[in-house]
């Protein structure tokens, strides 16, 4: 038996060797139009200057990225130049990387004036930069392992930032001055992701400022999801005897929909809907074959998406619960969602941003195309096995031959 000389095949046991040659022949598909990134993509949020066209991504090389989707390209917004055109001269737009970190950053932020780029990162703390120059800003201290999650607003007069790490904290922090505000521990294991609840503070207008408190949601590896009232002179628990235990273990994602209803990814495979009617019971529960990393809600199409290590963008109908299409693309896991009007963005640890439309013609033909694919694919195997039939078997005279001398033999 010949040896392999790759020194990529070194020390590897066949299933590493037959599924690295899967993602391989995977990684050459283009669907969602993929935009490729020299590193492994941790988190994305949505653009609030231009929402329907732009992304901000977190990279394990340690960078932030802005993305236009259609394009490909990063570079700023016009409301963003007309922001900050008192600060700078434009720059090469094309040069939108956000750097400073040297280890993977988890989480990004963007805060209420659309002015400041804001990173949680695998080193502990919390980077900052201003939006359109890229000039690093505070950065936040405080945290004793990985800062996981990040979410920004103003309460009163004053932007805050709230932070949650493998550390089991939670930190409320002055966005301008980089102190702390309060330090909030409940958690027995790190904080995967923090939500803003949207029925007590309107997330649609950040400027306004006669909000004095905020309820926030976090979510943990402990499998509980807490709640915390939050002002600028004091934080607490609400209900920490009441904790909602909807999951087996970690939950991982946190979105609200319309409704004030909440959504939820976990590692135990399954996404659900947590009634607010119902203080946060479950009242949709949908089943995935594995870990469950991200959950988005399409409003205007009634849709559901979830992603996580299975590599496929799955939309579910809200309604019924019933999986309603499978977006293949990604080869390896989808660590990212977000919504840009109707149409869904992806992002994963192979590297790529992919864009899926959501609108009703689209959906109708990636549904047609897909089933004329598998229709092509059955095919494709009933001749494959017919033809392996044919050469392993006898053709029609040779077994009337064959029964012929098995009767003289009875006989």
């Amino acid at each position: 038996m010949s040896a392999s000389k790759d020194p990529d095949h070194f020390f590897q046991t066949s299933h590493s060797l037959a599924e690295s040659e899967r993602k391989s022949r995977k990684s050459k598909n283009k669907n969602g139009n993929p935009i490729r990134l020299p590193s492994k993509i941790l988190a994305a949020i949505v653009d609030p200057t231009c929402p329907n066209d732009a992304v901000y991504i977190a990279e394990s090389a340690g960078n932030v990225r802005r993305i236009v989707v259609d394009v490909g390209e990063a570079h700023p917004s016009s409301s963003a130049i007309q922001l900050v055109q008192k600060h700078r001269e434009p720059t090469d737009e094309k040069d939108t990387i956000y750097r400073g970190p040297t280890a993977p950053v988890t989480s990004i932020a963007i805060s209420p004036d659309g002015q400041r780029v804001l990173a949680g990162s695998w080193d502990k703390s919390i980077w900052s930069w201003f939006q359109y120059s890229r000039q690093p800003l505070v950065r936040y201290h405080g945290h004793t392992d990985f800062v996981k999650c990040v979410v920004t607003m103003r309460l009163g007069h004053t932007d805050i930032v709230i932070s949650g790490a493998a550390d089991a904290s939670i930190i409320v922090w002055n966005l301008s001055m980089g102190e702390k505000f309060h330090v909030l521990k409940g958690h027995t294991r790190g904080i995967l992701d923090l939500a803003i609840d949207p029925m007590i503070y309107d997330l649609g207008d950040n400027a306004r400022d006669g909000v004095k408190e905020a309820l926030i949601f976090s979510a943990g590896s402990d499998r509980e999801i807490r709640r915390w009232r939050i002002s600028l002179g004091a934080a607490e628990q609400v209900d920490p005897e009441k904790l909602i235990l909807a999951h087996e273990t970690s939950v991982c994602a946190l979105r609200f929909d319309s409704d004030g209803d909440l959504w939820t990814a976990s590692a135990d495979g399954t996404t659900k809907c947590l009634s607010r009617s119902r203080q946060f019971q479950s009242d949709t529960t949908i089943q995935h074959e594995d870990y469950v990393r991200a959950v988005v809600i399409d409003e205007i199409g009634g849709y559901v998406i979830t992603a996580g290590r299975s590599e496929d963008i799955k939309v579910w109908d809200r309604g019924s619960g019933d999986l309603f299409h499978v977006f293949e693309g990604h080869f390896e896991e989808v660590t990212g969602l977000v919504m840009l009007g109707q149409r869904c963005v992806s992002v994963g640890i192979d590297g790529t941003i992919r864009v899926w439309s959501l609108k009703p013609e689209d959906m109708r033909d990636a549904r047609r195309k897909q089933g004329e694919e598998q229709e092509a694919l059955i095919a494709s195997d009933a001749t494959a096995e017919e033809e392996l039939g044919t050469a392993g078997g006898l053709t029609e005279e040779e077994e009337r031959e064959l029964a012929e001398l098995m009767e003289d033999d009875d006989t």
